[in-house]
């Protein structure tokens, strides 16, 4: 996987899954078309505790609320990442313009996180995944992140689980419209695909 080549080594990580009934395509494009805060008032509100921006809190805009998008598989992963002191009042983020940059980032007191979505078809149904893995830079940030992530993990990880199913929602929603339309198409032209223009 994508997430691989910018942390292998990590000291702490968070992982969630669903089952979609939709194509792996439908459910990636899925992923880039909702604003999230928008469409929960759970993760708006969890995202106003944790401090950070619910304008356009979406994939497709994720850069606005200082990840920086490190790489993508399109219609399979997109990894994005953050560097900072997230353990501080106001997180201590720095900037980094690329996944190279990210990777080669190693200035103690800091910590590096990245987080990616995936999907993969599954017998007919789609796994959408998501992991945040964290490593952090000398062992002060390692103690005092470990503090904090006993703190935030559970509103992290409500965050995330609360994001896989509206993106779940979404795709079944367009799965069902599009199979209804092709519904309508197959007696249209009598069940023969040759009819279908």
């Amino acid at each position: 996987m994508l997430i691989d080549h910018y942390l292998e080594k990590f000291d702490f990580v968070e992982q969630h899954k669903v089952l979609i009934e939709a194509r792996p395509d439908l459910v990636y494009r899925s992923a880039f078309d909702i604003n999230f805060a928008d469409e929960s008032l759970i993760i708006r509100s969890l995202l106003w505790l944790r401090g950070m921006s619910t304008e356009g809190f979406s994939l497709d805009r994720i850069e606005q609320s200082n990840f920086k998008k490190l790489d993508e598989d399109p219609g399979h992963e997109l990894v994005l990442g953050i560097v900072g002191r997230f353990w501080t009042i106001f997180g201590g983020l720095q900037k980094v313009h690329s996944g190279d940059e990210f990777r080669n980032f190693e200035t103690p007191g800091y910590a590096k996180a990245v987080w990616n979505f995936s999907v993969e078809e599954n017998n007919g149904r789609t796994c959408l995944s998501t992991e945040t893995r964290i490593r952090c830079l000398d062992e002060g940030s390692r103690r005092s992140f470990g503090r904090y992530w006993t703190l935030i993990r559970p509103f992290s990880g409500l965050i995330r689980i609360k994001m896989l199913n509206e993106i779940k929602r979404k795709a079944e929603a367009a799965a069902g419209s599009f199979n209804a339309r092709a519904g309508r198409i197959n007696e249209t032209s009598g069940g023969d695909p040759k009819n279908i223009q």
